[in-house]
């Protein structure tokens, strides 16, 4: 959703810097327990939690449903405060970098098809929010390498839409507030379209200028060994 993977907390005994934030001593220390991915955690395992609250009596119940919906909302809270807190102290670890994509996509992925299997979302929907989901996560581990694509902020209204969309078909609605979800469900699915697509654009300029960079690096490198050998030949040839 965000796109801001969580990440650990400031390492024993070092005090922050002004302002509250870490400095760069603290980020080398992190521990795996901080508090941006303890809410990281959280939400992994609201995961099964929904499932079964959405699931029960067959899916039907407004009141689960209701309960539910509870507990998707608290999971796209804690996915905004992880977010904020990496973002201001500096918390990284390795495991919040892989951590924090695969809650935002299990939270997300659980609804949706759940809500297909029940017959509330059309499978077509699932299928293209998934496709899209996973295959961004993926793109950004294939340019990782030369560059980090940043989250737009089209991507941002992207998940604003869904996480309103899906919560508004988790619960119980009829009449108007039904049509209403119908059409916010419409505005995520172009949203996740067109911002897909330009995170693949964006992808291949990275890549490319990544590329072209590592070659005149690998040309320089030669062109100075070469240099360095003429040299070296050089003031042989004068002995």
């Amino acid at each position: 959703m965000t796109g801001v993977p969580a990440s650990a907390a400031g390492g024993s005994g070092t005090k922050p810097v002004r302002g509250g934030k870490l400095g760069t001593a603290a980020v080398n220390q992190a521990s795996l327990w901080n508090i941006a991915n303890i809410l990281t955690m959280v939400r992994l395992l609201l995961v099964p939690g929904f499932v079964m609250l959405l699931l029960h009596n067959g899916g039907y119940d407004p009141a689960w449903r209701s309960f539910a919906w509870a507990a998707f909302a608290i999971a796209m809270i804690t996915d905004l405060f992880d977010g904020h807190l990496a973002r201001t102290y500096n918390l990284v670890t390795d495991f919040g970098k892989i951590a924090d994509p695969i809650a935002d996509k299990a939270i997300m992925g659980a609804a949706l098809i759940c809500l297909s299997y029940l017959g509330d979302l059309p499978w077509w929907v699932t299928g293209v929010i998934l496709f899209r989901e996973i295959g961004i996560t993926l793109m950004r581990f294939w340019v990782i390498r030369h560059a980090v694509i940043p989250a737009s902020r089209g991507g941002k209204m992207k998940t604003l839409a869904q996480g309103t969309a899906v919560g508004m078909y988790v619960l119980a609605l009829t009449g108007p507030l039904a049509t209403l979800r119908f059409w916010m469900m419409a505005v995520a699915v172009v949203l996740t379209v067109v911002t897909g697509l330009d995170y693949v654009r964006q992808a291949i300029v990275l890549r490319r200028k990544g590329l072209a960079a590592e070659r005149a690096a690998a040309a320089d490198g030669a062109s100075g060994v070469s240099e360095s050998a003429g040299a070296s030949d050089s003031a042989e040839a004068e002995r």
